[in-house]
């Protein structure tokens, strides 16, 4: 089964914009559109979440300003993908962590 990648990124008040990726184990096979449509739903506006929160990597720009530059980051997408899982989060506890969100 492939793993899933989350992909996300910061954009601050400047439109600059900083990327990563998380990627997770998928040993039980979770549906890809059954994921996105949770992840979605958990959400700010199907758009923003705190990083910190879902227990990822903040990657804030070099130079922040917080107040003029927002906290929260953006959902890009989610794939599968053959790369190795490196996040210290498994899935499942990744999935959690997105249902306790407000959103």
């Amino acid at each position: 089964m492939p793993n899933i990648k989350f992909n996300y990124l910061y954009r601050d008040s400047g439109n600059y914009k900083k990327f990563n990726a998380a990627i997770f184990s998928n040993p039980i096979g979770i549906d890809l559109s059954k994921l996105e449509s949770l992840i979605k739903s958990k959400l700010i506006y199907e758009t923003w979440f705190y990083a910190e929160e879902w227990k990822l990597p903040e990657i804030f720009t070099d130079i922040v300003d917080f107040r003029i530059d927002p906290t929260w980051h953006e959902f890009e997408s989610i794939e599968y993908t053959d790369e190795p899982s490196v996040d210290s989060v498994n899935l499942i506890a990744f999935i959690d962590l997105i249902k306790k969100s407000n959103g």
